[in-house]
């Protein structure tokens, strides 16, 4: 198990930014997704990452989980995978004739959710209650998860055969919505380059990355996060981006009182990881986007007209006035 107890010498925001250069070692680029996984760390968030297959989206988590001294489990979603297989069931053992609990890999510090949207409802919504209230509940018993507790789930937002797609209740159990694009060129030709050199994507050790922050860091992290100040003018400021959502005409469902909490926490984050003390309106301009596109449902006749959650959210961003 990892050790939780020791905080390294230097500063908790020192380590948390450290990972970044741990993480570089195995992955190009992806920098601002790499920013948004480490503010929900702070946060206790839950991280939804989309992007083509080959973009590195699980390799990018395995390689935070190496750098970041915690439990990391993964499960590949698949149309068979039960609820029970992903929570944990209760099993009755011959030899001591009673029952005994069983956890799923659920009860880690990182879980990789990976392709989240391949399994059907019943087991994705096995997750709502670890994502909420960080525990499950097997046989009327509340069992809670270890802390931290974050979820990572990925999925491929150009294949839809043999898809689900999270309901919207579930999506907004996420902090963000990450989009992975491909590398620029530059980027590329690097990643290339680390291949002929001989990284092995499947030895992160090998490459050479080690833990540099743990449990005991993010709990100390989380301390200063939570004191970072947010001033009323700013509150305003996030409750005008979100009302504005539910009035805009291109979107049948707004974000929810439930978005607007998250985005005040998540700009705490980045404000904190910007090396301030208190949050301004270009620290939620920054991190609006990923932490409200996924809280949006637009028009169907406006989105077969090309218009997007992103599109919508620049136009808010545009025509709310920010506090001076």
């Amino acid at each position: 198990m990892p050790d939780d107890t020791v905080v390294p010498s230097s500063s908790p925001r020192e380590a948390v930014l450290a990972l970044r250069s741990e993480v570089g070692k195995v992955i190009v680029g992806q920098d601002g997704v790499l920013s948004g996984l480490v503010a929900a760390l702070l946060v206790r968030g839950h991280v939804l990452l989309e992007g083509v297959p080959g973009v590195a989206k699980t390799l990018l988590v395995k390689t935070l989980a190496a750098a970041l001294d915690v439990e990391f489990k993964r499960v590949q979603f698949t149309p068979d995978l039960m609820p029970s297989d992903v929570i944990g069931q209760t099993i009755f053992e011959q030899e001591a004739a009673s029952f005994r609990f069983r956890e799923g890999p659920v009860f880690t510090n990182l879980l990789l959710a990976d392709e989240v949207n391949r399994t059907p409802p019943k087991t994705q919504a096995s997750l709502l209650e670890a994502m909420e209230e960080s525990q499950v509940t097997i046989e009327g018993q509340p069992r809670p998860l270890p802390d931290p507790f974050l979820v990572v789930a990925t999925q491929n937002p150009v294949e839809y055969e043999g898809t689900y797609p999270l309901p919207e209740a579930q999506l907004d159990r996420f902090l963000f919505k990450l989009l992975v694009p491909y590398p620029s060129e530059d980027q590329e030709i690097a990643i290339l380059a680390r291949h002929d050199g001989g990284l092995n994507p499947h030895d992160i050790a090998g490459a050479g990355v080690r833990p540099v922050a743990n449990a005991g860091t993010l709990r100390a992290a989380r301390v200063e996060v939570d004191a970072i100040r947010c001033e009323p003018p700013v509150q305003r400021y996030i409750v005008g981006l979100v009302r504005a959502t539910r009035d805009s005409p291109s979107v049948s469902l707004g974000v929810s009182p439930r978005g607007a909490a998250a985005l005040l926490h998540a700009s705490k984050a980045w404000a904190w990881l910007a090396g301030n003390d208190f949050v301004t309106p270009d620290d939620v301009k920054a991190i609006a986007k990923p932490t409200l596109r996924h809280r949006l449902m637009l028009r169907p006749e406006v989105e077969l007209e090309g218009t997007t959650t992103d599109g919508v959210l620049d136009s808010v961003l545009a025509t709310v006035p920010v506090p001076r």
